[in-house]
């Protein structure tokens, strides 16, 4: 049985850098009341690559909206801004790491960031409206509910289904440890 199938959370912002701490902040506070602890993490990198595209690419402003929605086992985190440029992609070659001065800069390579800690990750047009990036990650299952005792015993049926006469011996006064007498009691006829 599904309990929860899907959940969704937005919000808007300006990407500022004083903004994406906060933003961090918010949706951790979401990923663990969602029991999604071992995302946080990488939902937080994530978030802050691509807030930090945001900050340093999207024209002609910085407004954006942070959406995460859950569906199942797959967590879509997408940012949507209102710059229809679309962004590529960039990784270094293993040359690159040594023949140029600025390949081990810490910036740049963000969605290549977004790339390896996602399970996918892509870019939606949304026409001269602006663009939706986003990732996804799988969900860690969930602990499953404890099984009944019933269960645990081997047995294919419940006991507890014979408290009605048990139950029924109580009312017609038949002390709970003689049921024996409750069969006994139903057959003579007498009611409560």
């Amino acid at each position: 049985m599904i309990s929860e199938p899907s959940r969704y959370y937005a919000v808007e912002l300006q990407a500022l850098p004083s903004r994406i701490g906060q933003i961090r902040r918010i949706v951790s506070a979401h990923l663990r009341h969602w029991k999604l602890d071992a995302l946080v993490d990488p939902v937080e990198l994530g978030v802050t690559e691509l807030l930090s595209n945001v900050h340093r690419h999207a024209q002609p402003d910085k407004e954006c909206t942070v959406e995460l929605e859950l569906l199942l086992d797959r967590l879509t985190v997408s940012v949507r801004d209102n710059d229809p440029r679309i962004p590529v992609a960039t990784e270094p070659s293993p040359e690159d790491l040594w023949d140029e001065p600025d390949a081990l800069a810490t910036s740049g390579r963000g969605l290549a960031i977004v790339g390896a800690l996602s399970d996918s990750w892509g870019v939606r047009p949304r026409g001269a409206s602006g663009k939706d990036v986003w990732f996804v990650l799988t969900a860690p299952p969930r602990p499953a509910a404890p099984a009944p005792a019933v269960a645990e015993a081997g047995f294919g049926f419940d006991p507890a289904l014979l408290a009605p006469v048990v139950s029924y011996s109580r009312l017609a006064g038949v002390p709970l440890s003689a049921p024996a007498e409750a069969p006994a009691l139903a057959a003579s006829g007498a009611r409560p």
